[in-house]
C-alpha cells in the first residue's frame, strides 16, 4: 500500500509480504528514501538524486497504473551501495537532517547509508 502526503511531499509505502516485508518512506522535501527492512532488522537511508527518482506525483502514477494494470515497466533501474552508519542509534544531528518520518521508521536500528 501507499500513502501519499502531498503537504509534507511524503511517500510511505508499505510491503506485507512474509519475509520480504519492508517499509519505505519518500521524504521529498528533505531529499531522503528510507527503507526498513523487518527480515534483516535495519534502515537503509538514500539521498535522494532528482534526476534518478520519480517526482511525487509521477510515484503516486505508476502506483496507481500498477494497480490498474496488475503490471508495470518501468527501464527506469538504481543500484546503490550501502555502508555501515557510525553507530547502530543515528546521532541527533542526523535526525534533524533525515526528518521526524524517517526517525520514526528508523530509530534504535542498525542504520546503513
Amino acid at each position: 500500500t501507499m500513502t501519499i502526503d502531498n503537504k509534507k511531499n511524503i511517500a510511505d509505502v508499505h510491503i506485507r509480504s512474509g519475509v520480504y516485508s519492508s517499509d519505505t518512506i519518500f521524504d521529498y522535501l528533505r531529499g531522503y528514501v528510507a527503507t526498513r527492512v523487518f527480515s534483516r532488522n535495519a534502515c537503509f537511508i538514500l539521498k535522494m538524486d532528482k534526476k534518478s527518482f520519480p517526482e511525487l506525483q509521477e510515484l503516486g502514477r505508476r502506483a496507481y497504473e500498477k494497480q490498474t494494470l496488475k503490471k508495470i515497466f518501468s527501464p527506469n533501474n538504481l543500484w546503490v551501495e550501502y555502508t555501515p552508519g557510525n553507530s547502530a542509534l543515528a546521532n541527533i544531528k542526523e535526525w534533524f537532517v533525515y526528518g521526524r518520518a524517517i526517525e520514526h521508521l528508523c530509530r534504535d536500528l542498525p542504520v546503513y547509508r
